[in-house]
């Protein structure tokens, strides 16, 4: 059955229908016996003065104008200083010498100030010609009409005959020793994966007790010298002499070597103090200052190999002023050398405490870590050389006096003995397993200083000692 019609409700609906009838619309004025109601919603009318008041006004323009005037002033200021800089630092590094004993270096400089100029010109010739049109219709010789014209095409024939050869060549060469950076990295990794598949590592044929041990010989321990080379080093020299002072190894046995190059009045004397202190708690510990600071680090380490003392100890371990060996660190290379009389160095790896300070020293780690794991240790398995890195390394005193000792003739004097070294065939072992605490340069000044001087010598040594590989007794062995 259906339901009868409400007629109670429907008057009263009609009633607020007709005071809203704006939002709703009953169709059953119509046809009042349906039971169903139609709702219609009309939707806002937009109002227009909102829009127009949300219009700019000509100041709010005049404003905006301003803000983008002052940004693009602004960019063009920040543009010009950089050119400025560059410029300056340029002419700064192309400058001559003051020394005029040194003619090839000012020949050079030289040089290069003849093709930075001769770069420029030709700049500028190319920017003349893209604003005539000449790149997509370059003039031949035949039909220049114009003396610039006749001066581009002579150029464009320069060019095709003779740059455009040589330069081709240079790619290739390029090309070239890509592929090959590209196949020393393939096999170095491949390497290395052998390395960790097999476990392959250096074994000691010995091994120190961990600790003083009663009724021990200490004649079984061979006489270590450990050096410190150092300059106004003001933050780390007394966790560097600390470190060092408590190595696990008799103190008869060992003597310390703190080489001061500072020339801070004040950095000495805290200096001077430190050693004072633990001299008196009973450790052989020399302070030594140079009063004629040349050479910088090498001068340093030649100077202090050639007091008469030296010639008692068969090994030296060298730590930069910023590293902290662990105690047993002696304990640990010392015994590759027993068995091994043509071992020169023993290497260790270097340990960041701060490697996750910033992303400059997570960078950092991550290239280190490459160098180590992977550079260090696979050529010290396989070919049993590689570069000294200068500290956290034990040298044996006899292979650095029959390579020469520290010489001064590169900024790159760790590489330098290492390579002299390795030419009168002499051998390196690489300890992966062995560390040594440092700290990564975490601002951008002391990375860029850090790197200026490991990679300025490269190429200055590669000049000095190519002849001597070449005559070297290393390539009977390949």
């Amino acid at each position: 059955m259906s339901r009868e019609p409400n007629y109670e409700f429907q008057q009263w609906w009609n009633k607020h229908r007709e005071k809203n009838g704006e939002l709703f619309m009953n169709d059953n004025s119509q046809n009042p016996n349906n039971g169903f109601l139609t709702v219609e919603i009309s939707s806002p009318v937009p109002d227009r003065s909102a829009e127009k008041d949300r219009a700019r006004s000509a100041r709010q323009l005049s404003w905006v104008c301003l803000l983008k005037f002052q940004q693009l002033a602004n960019s063009l200021a920040w543009i010009t200083n950089a050119s400025i800089l560059l410029l300056r630092t340029a002419n700064r590094r192309i400058s001559s010498p003051d020394s005029p004993s040194d003619s090839s270096a000012s020949r050079l400089y030289r040089i290069i100030k003849f093709f930075l100029f001769l770069v420029v010109l030709l700049l500028c010739i190319e920017l003349l010609a893209y604003f005539k049109g000449w790149h997509f219709s370059p003039p031949s010789v035949a039909s220049a009409e114009a003396a610039v014209e006749l001066v581009y095409a002579k150029w464009l024939e320069i060019r095709a005959d003779y740059l455009a050869p040589p330069l081709q060549s240079l790619a290739n060469l390029c090309i070239v020793l890509f592929l090959i950076q590209s196949v020393d990295r393939v096999v170095l990794m491949l390497g290395c994966f052998w390395i960790k598949l097999r476990r392959v590592k250096p074994t000691a044929t010995m091994e120190y007790p961990v600790g003083r041990v009663e009724g021990e010989n200490v004649e079984d321990y061979p006489m270590v010298l450990v050096q410190i080379p150092m300059c106004n080093e003001r933050e780390v020299y007394q966790q560097s002499i600390g470190a060092v002072c408590i190595l696990d190894w008799p103190k008869e046995r060992m003597l310390v070597q703190v080489l001061d190059d500072s020339d801070d009045t004040d950095v000495q004397m805290l200096i001077k103090a430190e050693v004072h202190k633990w001299q008196q708690r009973g450790v052989h510990i020399l302070y030594r200052h140079r009063l004629i600071r040349t050479g910088y680090k090498a001068g340093n380490l030649k100077s202090a190999m050639s007091c008469e003392y030296v010639k008692k100890y068969e090994f030296v371990a060298i730590f930069d002023a910023d590293f902290q060996p662990a105690p047993d660190f002696l304990k640990k290379t010392i015994p590759h050398f027993k068995g091994h009389d043509d071992l020169a160095l023993v290497q260790t790896r270097w340990a960041f405490v701060n490697k996750d300070e910033n992303l400059l020293t997570r960078l950092q780690n991550i290239n280190l870590s490459f160098h180590f794991e992977v550079e260090q240790q696979v050529n010290g398995v396989f070919i049993n050389f590689f570069g000294f890195n200068g500290t956290a390394g034990v040298w044996r005193i006899k292979a650095l006096e029959d390579c020469g000792g520290w010489l001064e003739r590169t900024t790159v004097e760790d590489m330098d003995v290492a390579v002299r070294a390795h030419l009168c065939g002499w051998k390196f072992i690489y300890l992966d397993d062995v560390k040594c605490l440092c700290e990564l340069p975490e601002s951008y000044e002391a990375y860029k200083k850090q790197q200026h001087r490991w990679h300025s010598g490269p190429m200055q040594l590669f000049r000095l000692c190519f002849l001597d590989i070449l005559r070297s007794k290393v390539w009977q062995f390949l």
